[in-house]
């Protein structure tokens, strides 16, 4: 039976212990926080903070592993990636290669040097330094940690006044003390984040959406809601299709899934704004295989303990598709989940991960959702009709404290 190190805990590791288990692998999850729930599904935990890439090595030795990836969980990348080309096992691309795509000021000073589109952007690790440097950039701005995901610690500053605060602000996220300041992108329709997948370098599978937030949220750059098909027109998904397809080659990526963040903007040109080589939070990857049938969560498993992939081709989406981040605006006691008949014929799954009466926050980052909705139509019209229009279907009801 091979053995497969999975770094992180979270709920969003779930699919991929399921998936490794219908492979007849053995899967061990490792963290420091043992009471995450991906824990009581594997066969094994390892109470170890997954950002020691040396003591992660070491266990790694002693359990003998076939393989280890990080899902949906961002610290956990670059140490995979270490240990993996320390044991020689298969990986998602050259420690040197993840390295750059993890960290935001290393990536946007890659794509710089490459001729990829990309904003002003610098990154620092002395307030001070950036504060002296307002010049130079086109604001607003974007404030955010250059080693976070999720959204944490990202904000955006409209006056350079408020720089300062929002420095203090980013550096609450960072384990490496670094924030970026980048001049904020003006999207035409909406930016996407969702799941692709290469094959021995090669980009095989590319999918775009459209990335929906809550303008009331206590942190309003917080995903809230995903749909597919995307708004970017058909000749930025080519030319974004083609950049991609250029990054991995430039940095020699191997076989993998990537969490690929995109945009099309009113300037007329496209950007690759984040590309991490693991799968996206927020159910994404399983939301792919329902709109197209493409099982990427099996084949990263596969990829990393070196068996063959199977399936990944580009396929067009079989309808309309949405998933709603169930989360709260005040936060508090949760009471209940009204979802209005309107809608839910339209419902292909409910996943609540709260119970009445389970303490809940108000909506800043992604680790505060309380649930996911997906939903299928037959119509783009009638998916940006409920997205626009959420407050009207559906209601997150819990009692203030």
């Amino acid at each position: 039976m091979k053995r497969l190190l999975l770094l992180g805990g979270s709920r969003y590791a779930l699919p991929v212990i399921r998936a490794a288990h219908k492979l007849g692998i053995y899967v061990i999850t490792c963290d420091y926080l043992p009471n995450n729930i991906a824990h009581k599904y594997s066969d094994q935990y390892c109470n170890i903070s997954i950002i020691e890439k040396e003591i992660v090595l070491e266990t790694a030795k002693k359990m003998k592993i076939d393989g280890i990836m990080s899902f949906a969980c961002d610290p956990g990348v670059i140490t995979a990636a270490y240990v993996a080309e320390k044991l020689g096992l298969p990986s998602c691309g050259p420690y040197e290669s993840v390295a750059i795509l993890q960290n935001k000021k290393k990536f946007r000073e890659f794509l710089k040097e490459h001729g990829f589109h990309v904003p002003m952007a610098k990154g620092y690790t002395v307030p001070g330094q950036a504060e002296r440097d307002i010049g130079l950039f086109h604001w607003p701005v974007i404030v955010k940690p250059t080693d976070s995901a999720g959204s944490k610690g990202v904000i955006r500053v409209d006056n350079p006044k408020d720089l300062k605060k929002s420095i203090q602000y980013a550096l609450c996220f960072s384990h490496l003390k670094e924030f970026i300041i980048e001049d904020f992108l003006l999207q035409k329709g909406y930016s996407s984040d969702t799941d692709s997948f290469s094959v021995d370098g090669e980009l095989k599978f590319v999918s775009f959406n459209c990335q929906w937030f809550d303008s009331n949220a206590e942190n309003p750059y917080t995903p809230s809601a995903y749909s597919w098909p995307s708004s970017i027109s058909g000749k930025g998904i080519e030319e974004l299709s083609g950049e991609i397809k250029r990054l991995f080659k430039l940095l020699g990526m191997g076989t993998s899934i990537y969490n690929i963040e995109t945009r099309e903007c009113v300037d007329g040109k496209t950007y690759i704004m984040e590309c991490s080589p693991r799968g996206g939070g927020n159910r994404l990857a399983e939301i792919i295989q329902y709109a197209t049938g493409t099982d990427l969560i099996s084949n990263a498993v596969r990829a990393a303990i070196g068996e063959p992939v199977i399936g990944i081709e580009q396929k067009p989406y079989k309808g309309y598709w949405a998933e709603i981040i169930l989360h709260s605006g005040t936060g508090g006691v949760f009471q209940n989940l009204w979802i209005s008949d309107k809608i839910s014929k339209f419902v292909v799954e409910k996943d609540l991960w709260v119970k009445k009466g389970t303490k809940i926050k108000r909506f800043s980052a992604a680790n505060e959702a309380i649930g996911t909705l997906i939903l299928k139509t037959d119509s783009q019209g009638s998916i940006e009709e409920i997205l626009s229009n959420q407050d009207k279907y559906l209601k997150v009801e819990a009692i203030k404290e």
